[in-house]
């Protein structure tokens, strides 16, 4: 199965504040991952390319990194999960810029199972989390995405 799942924010800041709180990403200062809720984004080796890491049961490496601008993961698990995920930002004008999340992949076997019944929901929770710490991060009015039931049900579940 084809996946293309899509999470962007507007933050009203210049691109390179936006940049700064990238260049936080899978650090002990994580200003992105909302690791109050998930499993932190981790890696052995740092924030390079090739390093493995992941968050929970989704492995990742590290497949290209632009300081400031984007990073991108490539899946090694679950199995049937085959593609890249990863986060990139534009500027939108002098005062305004986009953070962007993108799973590119196709799933096969298992992993389309996997997807469909519940990591795409807890995906889209996550992804929503953390473009709320992002813009949290810039604004005295706090946002907070609701989880629907199913997320709700599936944490629960897992937990």
């Amino acid at each position: 199965m084809k996946v293309t799942n899509i999470h962007s924010r507007v933050i009203n800041q210049p691109i390179d504040k936006v940049a700064d709180l990238l260049s936080t990403l899978a650090t002990p200062e994580d200003k992105v991952w909302p690791f109050e809720k998930w499993p932190k984004m981790k890696f052995k080796d740092g924030m390079k390319v090739g390093a493995k890491g992941g968050h929970g049961p989704i492995r990742y490496s590290i497949e290209d990194l632009k300081e400031g601008e984007s990073v991108l993961f490539r899946f090694s698990k679950p199995h049937g999960f085959d593609g890249t995920h990863g986060f990139k930002l534009e500027p939108i004008d002098n005062k305004k810029s986009k953070i962007t999340h993108t799973i590119e992949m196709n799933t096969h076997g298992i992993g389309t199972l996997t997807w469909s019944l519940g990591v795409k929901q807890l995906h889209d929770a996550l992804a929503e989390d953390a473009m709320d710490k992002v813009e949290n991060y810039f604004s005295k009015q706090k946002k907070r995405t609701e989880w629907s039931l199913w997320v709700k049900t599936l944490r629960a579940i897992l937990k």
